[in-house]
């Protein structure tokens, strides 16, 4: 089936899901900026302290917070933990650039 032989119904709810999710996607990229300008002033706040850029033990509370959510929300909760895994893994990057720099 191509999409012209679709039925003139079925590709207009396609055209609304799909505008639904590309706004979904712009709202996650806004929110992650903003999560990423706290962090960058974490990674200052640590530097300027001389704190390690890593903390272990706010990062498993972060996880088991987001697991939970992930639970509640009937999303997966492992593909919520490898998600906010690659974020933490980036804050860490960014806070030893800020280290390295101060």
């Amino acid at each position: 089936m191509t999409m012209t032989t679709i039925d003139p119904s079925v590709q207009a709810e396609l055209v609304r899901l799909r505008d639904s999710i590309d706004n979904i996607d712009a709202a996650v990229v806004h929110m992650l900026a903003e999560r990423f300008k706290c962090t960058q002033q974490v990674g200052h706040l640590k530097a300027e302290h001389k704190l390690p850029p890593a903390d272990p033990a706010r990062e498993a509370e972060q996880i088991d917070r987001l697991r939970r959510l992930a639970e509640n929300a009937k999303l997966d909760p492992a593909f919520a933990e490898k998600l906010l895994n690659f974020i933490i893994a980036e804050v860490i990057r960014h806070h030893e650039t800020i280290a390295k720099s101060s």
